[in-house]
């Protein structure tokens, strides 16, 4: 994989990105202005390109520019202000692929820029895979009984225009199978265009998905079309349709109800030929409850529904998955791919990989870069991936994996038994402090799931939990917590 490149005159930003970027095993070269890059882009092009747009030694509008003229399917990621409307309308019609604005969450920053590594290699692939990533549908591996059910129902809608609503985890394929539905429906010939609502600021989204008439802002120097135009006659994939605002949900109720749309500042009315296929890892119905979502919207988007699995209740697809991505990592390094022994595809097997699909595809990439052999032992295995997976409930005695009773639904006395067969067994083994030893994983794997739903912010999961601030950060160092 070709490095990320980040240009950015504030060295703390930098310094942010580069730290999310090593965490993600992803490679990355930093500069602290524009010349340098263009410079650099002589000999040498990265995967993605995020760069600022102020900064004293260039501008990041201009940047977009020359890399747009000279390398068209490199992906570009603008970093601006929130506030900066202009700048931001602007990177938007200089070919852009995304924006971060600032300050920005950095789970969010490390998830655009694996989209748009994504948007990079379907470039790359040629104009006849240009309008999806992985189009054959062989890419959507499975063979549990879960897969199979979503296989089906692919099958089912081959002939159909209806509306999709897909539901599921972060990292399930939510997308892939958006991909999948349109590649086999009617409109197989039409754009597929894409919109994650929640990595778009509301100021920006209303353009975004209607599109705005020159002059109808500060900044709009041009007319531009929107996402329910350029879909005309294809598919639409509202992605985390979750977090679309209120106000813009009313909007978009009005198009899926008439069929019709206004661009910003435009007069008359414009013909919606698009399909919608949405996706969330929320519980729509719990925000309707609490005001969030508008329920009639919620039953036009729900007229088919499917639910990805997470990679927990098809742990039997892992092995598969894991060699698949073994090689394709391998092919896309030009390395000759390594092997993964029986003894680490059964630890990898029985790992819960909150991350889902995607977090099993991250470890497949640092195996392949990271390990010196050849074939892959258990010993390879990175220690948080080791770490993470012992937190769960463990494999006794020929069972089959228990599912992680905090991260996934069970009745209370599954990870009440899996507990009391390790202590038997421990205790049966001669173990010192048996109590202790338990009691510690027993708070792990609580204040780990705290974290991961509070994404991190201790005070909130301090909280949740009904514990205090300082609790909370004596146990994530005592337990070895990184958060």
């Amino acid at each position: 994989m070709k490095p990320i490149w980040i240009v950015d005159d504030d060295q703390s930003i930098r310094w942010v990105l580069e730290k999310a970027l090593a965490r993600e095993n992803i490679p990355h070269k930093s500069f602290s202005n524009p010349n340098d890059v263009l410079n650099a882009l002589e000999k040498d092009t990265p995967q993605v390109l995020i760069s600022d747009i102020r900064m004293p030694r260039g501008n990041g509008l201009d940047l977009l520019q020359h890399v747009k003229a000279s390398h068209p399917n490199l992906p570009v990621i603008i970093m601006t202000a929130y506030s900066d409307l202009d700048s931001a309308v602007s990177s938007f019609q200089g070919g852009a692929f995304e924006y971060l604005t600032k300050p920005f969450d950095v789970d969010k920053a490390i998830e655009l820029i694996h989209r748009a590594v994504e948007q990079g290699i379907r470039n790359d692939s040629g104009s006849k895979e240009s309008a999806g990533w992985r189009q054959d549908a062989s890419e959507i591996i499975g063979q549990a009984p879960a897969m199979q059910e979503i296989f089906r129902a692919i099958g089912r809608l081959a002939q159909s225009h209806a509306t999709v609503l897909i539901t599921g985890e972060s990292g399930t394929g939510k997308e892939l199978v958006a991909h999948a539905l349109h590649k086999h429906s009617p409109r197989a010939k039409g754009p597929f265009v894409s919109l994650s609502t929640s990595a778009v600021p509301k100021d920006l989204l209303e353009s975004e998905l209607f599109g705005h008439e020159r002059g109808a802002f500060p900044g709009a120097l041009t007319l531009r079309r929107g996402r329910f135009e350029q879909a005309d006659g294809g598919t639409l994939f509202l992605g985390e349709i979750g977090d679309l605002p209120f106000d813009l949900q009313t909007r978009l109720l009005r198009v899926l109800s008439d069929g019709h749309f206004y661009r910003i500042g435009g007069q008359d009315p414009i013909k919606a030929n698009v399909r919608i296929i949405a996706s969330t890892h929320q519980n729509l119905e719990a925000r309707v409850a609490s005001g969030l979502f508008r329920e009639d919207l919620l039953h036009r988007l729900n007229v088919i529904r499917l639910r990805m699995p997470s990679l927990r209740e098809r742990s039997e697809d892992i092995p598969v998955l894991a060699r698949h991505f073994m090689l394709s990592c391998a092919k896309s390094l030009s390395v000759e791919p390594k092997k993964l022994s029986d003894e680490v595809l059964k630890e990898m097997s029985a790992m819960p990989f909150p991350g889902n699909v995607r977090q099993l595809e991250n470890l497949c990439h640092w195996l392949t870069v990271m390990t010196p052999a050849n074939v892959i032992g258990v010993n390879d295995l990175p220690a948080d991936i080791v770490a993470e997976a012992t937190a769960a409930p463990v494999i006794l005695h020929g069972e089959s994996a228990p599912v992680n009773p905090i991260t996934a639904k069970s009745t209370p006395g599954d990870w009440e038994g899996g507990l009391g067969r390790l202590a038997v067994k421990m205790l049966q083994d001669g173990d010192k402090e048996v109590y202790d030893a338990l009691c510690a994983r027993f708070e792990k794997a609580v204040l780990q799931a705290a974290l991961e739903v509070t994404r991190g912010r201790r005070v909130e999961a301090a909280q949740r939990l009904g514990i205090g601030r300082n609790t909370i950060t004596r146990k994530l160092q005592e337990l070895g917590i990184d958060d």
